[in-house]
């Protein structure tokens, strides 16, 4: 397969060349580096779409069968929901931050990712693939959002400090991060919705085991109401500002430890990913 080995090589290094060119100026002034930035972003999510796509057809199953494969998937999830943020908000100062966990991701995925022989056979389905995609994006988004949170907090807390140092100099400003932590949170609460709904219609026809009450199931749905939430309170109450940021954070939190809880110990028939 020549062209999935083309891609494990080529993939980090156009990861590399956005991290250095969102460092370059985030840490310097560099006008090169900030005109190449959205074209090479863009270039680079094109190439690992077609990569997904490739492998995918190359071995007959979606890449979510390892670890190593879901890494390069939630690689291009992080790079997906940075570029969602970035255009909806105009704002590129974060991105050397955010890239950099792609970078990792996919590396340890193109060092150590292994061909796929034997698998079962629901393995196989798209449809499971999309199921997957949209979890993995679902929290990933959520997770850029405590990202800007903890941004937030430490702007703020530099600001109330009167102590203006390189965060200060290079962030946004405190309702920029507030506005780029509300959007990955709109995007994350989406994706997981699709994936429940995909999980709740499709997955009661493939696993006879399967119940409406696996821990991984009902923990989803505790997240996603929890979201909802704090979302509705966000439109309906008014909540901003530092109240929201810190809300953000413990939701997170809450998120880390229960998805933690439930994969190490209370996996169910979701054992498979």
């Amino acid at each position: 397969m020549p062209l999935v080995i083309a891609f494990t090589v080529i993939l980090p290094i156009l990861y590399a060349v956005l991290v250095l060119l969102y460092g370059l100026t985030f840490f310097g002034s560099s006008a090169a580096a900030l005109r190449l930035q959205r074209p090479v972003l863009l270039f680079t999510l094109c190439l690992h779409a077609v990569s997904l796509a490739v492998r995918t057809a190359a071995f007959d199953h979606p890449p979510i069968t390892n670890v190593y494969e879901i890494m390069t998937l939630l690689a291009a999830a992080i790079a997906v929901a940075y570029t969602y943020i970035e255009w909806r908000t105009g704002t590129r100062s974060t991105g050397f931050f955010i890239l950099i966990l792609a970078l990792a991701f996919q590396t340890a995925s193109s060092l150590f990712l292994r061909d796929v022989v034997k698998i079962p056979e629901y393995l196989h389905s798209l449809v499971l693939g999309f199921h997957v995609s949209a979890a993995l994006l679902g929290y990933t988004a959520i997770s850029l959002s405590a990202v800007y949170g903890f941004l937030y907090l430490m702007l703020y807390h530099e600001i109330k400090s009167t102590k203006f140092g390189l965060i200060y100099n290079r962030l946004p400003n405190l309702e920029m991060l507030e506005a780029m932590s509300h959007k990955a949170e709109i995007f994350g609460f989406i994706s997981l919705t699709i994936a429940i709904i995909i999980g709740v219609v499709w997955l009661p026809r493939v696993f006879k085991e399967f119940s409406y009450l696996d821990p991984k199931l009902v923990g989803t749905l505790a997240i996603w109401v929890m979201y909802a939430a704090g979302l509705s309170a966000k439109r309906r109450l008014g909540w901003q500002g530092r109240k929201m940021m810190i809300i953000s954070l413990v939701a997170f939190g809450f998120v880390f430890l229960s998805m933690t809880v439930v994969n190490l110990y209370l996996s169910g028939f979701h054992s498979f990913h």
